[in-house]
């Protein structure tokens, strides 16, 4: 464990930056940041949970959209966390902290067939692109342009992402089966 004492920048706080947005306006756009960090942190822990469990017919185009999409959330992430960073905030960066910071709520650790995960991550991903939607207008009504930029670059994503398990979940996939014992 660090023995340093010095505490660069108290958690939860923001500070000028070199961006020249004004203090005030920062703390909005971080808050919103680390409200959208912690709900991708959700996402991302829940879609790897489901990577590593999926089975079935389809295993092997599951398990791999399942590991490409934790790592777009994955890279969503740190970009999120590096811009509040920029904007002179810090990133939750705690998992306990994640998860109560959170505005959608993560499964359970019990494991479900393959249908019902993605249908809990399909909520999860449909509460995020509401976030995003909501924080692009704040970030654009507060003149931070380049943080609205961002979070459309992730909502193209995140959409992408969505729509492709909206797929997977159509009649004529996920082939049901009875268990064998």
């Amino acid at each position: 464990m660090s023995t340093q004492k010095t505490v660069r920048q108290e958690a939860g706080t923001v500070e000028d930056n070199e961006l020249r947005l004004e203090t005030a306006k920062a703390e909005q756009v971080v808050e919103a940041l680390n409200t959208d960090l912690a709900a991708t942190y959700v996402l991302y822990h829940q879609l790897k949970k489901h990577h590593w469990n999926v089975e079935g017919a389809e295993f092997n185009d599951i398990h791999v959209f399942l590991g490409d999409a934790a790592g777009n959330a994955e890279e969503a992430a740190d970009e999120l966390a590096e811009r509040l960073q920029a904007i002179g905030g810090t990133p939750i960066a705690n998992g306990k902290r994640l998860e109560e910071h959170a505005p959608v709520e993560p499964e359970g650790e019990d494991v479900y067939d393959i249908r019902t995960s993605l249908e809990n991550d399909l909520d999860i991903y449909g509460d995020i692109i509401e976030s995003l939607r909501d924080h692009v207008e704040l970030a654009t009504n507060l003149g931070d342009h380049a943080t609205a930029q961002l979070l459309r670059e992730i909502l193209v994503e995140v959409e992408e992402d969505a729509h492709h398990i909206d797929h997977y979940l159509e009649d004529d996939t996920l082939v049901v089966g009875e268990a064998t014992n």
